[in-house]
């Protein structure tokens, strides 16, 4: 915001305050004068509205579709190990970015609060874990519409634990979720009865969905306990984003590790058939993305918000369902059938609505005047800081 007020200054040149130029003052060059108020091309791009809000979809499409390739092979049972190389090129990205100056706003290293937040790493291991699980076994579109639940338990939550409210246009949005959500698994059971784009064998098919629905069922509640539980720490621990990010990668380091070495298989055998050679080099290559790809998406999440506004950030947020559902479908051949597409717009339709709900409750809340009666914001605080 400075920066943008320095150049409005600096383009009108000192004439807006009506008064004569001061001569003891020299006169700018047209050439000091074109630098000014051209800026270069990185400072244009990163003031545009459309880049961050293009950046912020291509990584977060990017992601999901690259965790589906990783995890999609018939064979693969390295999820922990995934994770973990997944974790380590993210925080060896955060502290290259910092010696170099990238990032400035870093804190140092505090033992003292990684006790406290390794709780929520934990909770943390257990959701990108049961997420890895769940996109194994489901495609890209019923994975996407299936993770909408997770909205609605963290909203009885915020209910229950911080005193939030749940408006009737939202109620709407969870009852389409809902609805998206058993069209979806209709129209999955329906293709493996009738051997669309899956294996022959229906009794096969059907026990990989049973298991990505369980699977799915369990990262909603860890996703669910992982959020309200950060809620609660963050606000103590005064956290910026990329302190977040740093504390939750490495420490759940030494716990993937650990649970790979102690849970899954490291024979030779196992290592083939997990890392073909045909695509070997791809694995690897998609597994060091995923690591850089966590910290472009949040990079770009703080992009558009500051670029545009929360309002457009959670709109695109929204939108951002409906192309990631449908790269499920290029990419990685899940069927296309009528149940399909109806579940995908479903749940971009509840997506939509969710987000204009939020807008709404917030124009409310920003037109209210103040009372003695304390705000769910301030709840949240005085719990927070009570616990």
């Amino acid at each position: 915001m400075s920066n943008k007020k320095n150049e409005d200054i600096e383009m009108r040149g000192g004439d807006d305050f009506g008064g004569e130029k001061d001569p003891f003052l020299g006169r700018a060059s047209p050439a000091t004068l074109r630098v000014r108020q051209e800026p270069g091309l990185l400072d244009k791009l990163d003031h545009s509205p459309g880049a961050s809000i293009l950046a912020y979809c291509l990584a977060s499409i990017s992601m999901t579709v690259v965790n589906k390739y990783v995890v999609s092979g018939s064979e693969w049972n390295l999820n922990f190990f995934y994770l973990a190389i997944q974790s380590g090129v993210c925080t060896l990205a955060i502290l290259a970015f910092k010696q170099t100056g990238i990032l400035k706003n870093l804190a140092p290293f505090d033992s003292t609060k990684a006790k406290r937040w390794f709780p929520i790493s934990l909770l943390l291991v257990g959701m990108i874990y049961t997420g890895a699980k769940a996109l194994q076994f489901l495609s890209v579109p019923v994975y996407t519409i299936f993770k909408n639940l997770t909205i609605i338990v963290i909203a009885y939550g915020e209910v229950l634990w911080f005193g939030g409210s749940v408006t009737p246009i939202t109620l709407l949005s969870f009852g389409l979720m809902v609805l998206s959500s058993v069209v979806a698994a209709w129209a999955d059971i329906q293709a493996a009865i009738d051997g669309v784009g899956v294996s022959p064998d229906k009794q096969d098919a059907l026990s990989t969905l049973n298991a990505g629905y369980a699977w799915m069922g369990i990262n909603v509640l860890c996703t669910s306990a992982y959020v309200l539980g950060m809620r609660k720490v963050i606000k103590k621990m005064n956290f910026k984003d990329y302190d977040t990010m740093f504390y939750n990668n490495l420490l759940t380091i030494p716990v993937l590790v650990v649970f790979s070495l102690l849970f899954e298989d490291w024979s030779a055998e196992n290592l083939a058939r997990n890392f073909p050679e045909e695509t070997k080099n791809k694995l690897m290559v998609g597994m060091v993305y995923s690591g850089l790809a966590a910290i472009f998406i949040s990079y770009c999440s703080s992009w558009c918000i500051r670029i545009t506004s929360s309002t457009t950030y959670s709109m695109v947020g929204a939108l951002n369902k409906l192309p990631i559902a449908v790269s499920g479908l290029v990419f990685f051949d899940a069927p296309v059938t009528f149940g399909s597409v109806t579940a995908i717009f479903l749940g971009f339709v509840s997506g939509l609505v969710f987000a204009w709900a939020k807008v709404r409750q917030k124009a409310q809340e920003a037109l209210s005047l103040p009372t003695t009666n304390m705000s769910a914001s301030a709840k949240s605080n005085r719990d927070a800081a009570n616990s």
